[in-house]
């Protein structure tokens, strides 16, 4: 099977490029560096050449706080890009595959649904919801896969954050009530690979939400991280208001899947499964 896929470099990305590629697809992928969705000519040229059966975009903007000064150009990447892309899939007869987040909601309830209306609070979610849109409109076969608080390989991510902070500080501050569902890049690889089989979707086009199972707030996630690698470091919980970043933050955005059960495992285990690469972990 043809796949073509973009953000071949970041968390997720490298991930399903390691994965597809030892399934034996012939997978064609491209870092933003060597690939402008934007660059219309350019990206039907590749389409022509590939003539994919599947698209997988992981490229996006994801940088929340600098998005709200930087609104153009998150509306390209996460959105405006994506209308050029569906526009190609469609034309080509490709299957595309695209990730979004649980920010396109703005967390005033605790658990959100695939069939909930999309609400953002600030320019990244605003941007990721374009893209969902433009898809939707210009196509018909695709998945949009919503997820959350991703953690992996070759990018920075909270887990790394943590495990670095926690080796030279006695005590950090860390976000108390924002409330959401930690990812691991490899298990949401695996079940993503599981949409299509020999060039045939296995699942009913639309969106789903799919995240590693339970949920916890930023704080108690950092504890979890310092705990499973014996670090005493101690965590303060603070508001998010004391935190004060540019973007606002939605207060719970949990994802809850309600078209299918991808079975994922606990997100503490995910975390220690994680870590164990890397370093001495507790064996609890």
């Amino acid at each position: 099977m043809k796949i073509l896929l973009f953000g071949k470099s970041g968390m997720l990305g490298s991930c399903l490029y390691e994965n597809l590629s030892e399934q034996g697809h012939s997978v064609f992928g491209f870092t933003s560096s060597e690939c402008d969705l934007m660059d219309t000519k350019k990206m039907k040229i590749l389409f022509d050449e590939l003539k994919p059966d599947f698209v997988l975009n992981c490229a996006a903007y994801t940088a929340v706080d600098d998005a709200e000064k930087n609104v153009q150009l998150a509306m390209d990447i996460n959105g405006n890009a994506l209308g050029g892309i569906a526009d190609l899939c469609k034309i080509s007869k490709a299957v595309l595959i695209h990730f979004s987040t649980d920010y396109v909601f703005d967390g005033h309830k605790k658990t959100w649904k695939e069939s909930d209306v999309p609400c953002p609070i600030n320019v990244y979610g605003e941007s990721k919801l374009l893209g969902e849109k433009l898809i939707s409109e210009h196509m018909k076969k695709f998945y949009i896969i919503r997820t959350s608080w991703l953690f992996g390989e070759n990018g920075k991510n909270f887990v790394d954050t943590m495990a670095a902070l926690g080796k030279e500080k006695e005590e950090v501050s860390v976000v108390n009530d924002q409330f959401g569902s930690p990812t691991y890049t490899k298990d949401l690889a695996e079940k993503v690979c599981k949409f299509f089989v020999n060039k045939k979707p296995v699942l009913e086009y639309g969106i789903y939400h799919i995240t590693n199972s339970g949920t916890t707030n930023w704080s108690d996630f950092a504890a979890h991280i310092f705990k499973t690698l014996f670090l005493e470091t101690k965590v303060k919980g603070i508001t998010t208001e004391a935190f004060n970043r540019p973007a606002k933050r939605p207060k719970y955005s949990t994802l809850k899947s309600t078209k299918f059960n991808f079975g994922m495992r606990p997100w503490r285990k995910a975390v220690k499964d994680y870590l164990r690469k890397y370093f001495i972990i507790a064996p609890y």
